[in-house]
């Protein structure tokens, strides 16, 4: 007797659990289907209100490459006027180079002369007191003309560039310091 009450609880313990399951199982079959029928009914009316999903990532796309290419063009302003802002360029001691870290700044300034043939500039070389007079002048000659010949070669024409070498009569900075004579190695552009 004892068996037959143990074995009716576990038959009712299994029909239990096999129903909650049964249920389960049909519950999620109901959510899938209602799902799967409202995306297809969505996904219908958008396509046939808009245009495919081909043209519809073919006109983002574009719309993004559109956006990139206008960031790209207000950062190229920026960068030119920046540019073109810049006018003093320093050189290391008795050398002649330009630096390197300028070479974009003089282009951005040869390609503007390039686009306004009427506009004019001046170079002034300048050096700092250390040095002759005349190697002073003859060095500052030297630094103004890299940066004509620079200039030409980018694209300037040669009679809008007037140039000048002042060599230590003008210092930038009347210091001696090694700040001060940096300062005073120089060329700047003068616009006339």
């Amino acid at each position: 007797m004892i068996f037959l009450i143990r074995f009716k609880v576990a038959t009712d313990m299994a029909i239990n659990r096999f129903l909650k399951l049964s249920l389960l199982f049909l519950a999620f079959c109901y959510v899938n289907a209602c799902t799967t029928t409202s995306e297809g009914q969505d996904s219908g009316e958008v396509a046939g209100n808009t245009e495919s999903g081909i043209d519809a990532t073919t006109r983002r796309a574009q719309e993004l490459a559109d956006a990139a290419a206008a960031r790209a063009a207000a950062a190229e302003e920026r960068m030119r006027r920046s540019a073109l802002a810049t006018r003093v360029f320093y050189f290391d001691f008795d050398t002649s180079d330009f630096r390197q870290s300028d070479r974009e700044i003089l282009m951005f300034h040869a390609q503007d002369l390039a686009a306004n043939s009427d506009k004019r500039i001046r170079l002034e070389g300048h050096a700092d007191e250390r040095g002759t007079r005349e190697y002073n002048l003859a060095l500052g000659e030297r630094r103004t003309n890299n940066i004509l010949n620079y200039l030409i070669v980018s694209g300037a024409a040669r009679n809008q560039i007037e140039i000048v070498s002042y060599g230590e009569e003008r210092p930038a900075d009347r210091g001696a310091s090694e700040t001060a004579y940096q300062r005073n190695r120089r060329v700047e552009i003068v616009i006339q």
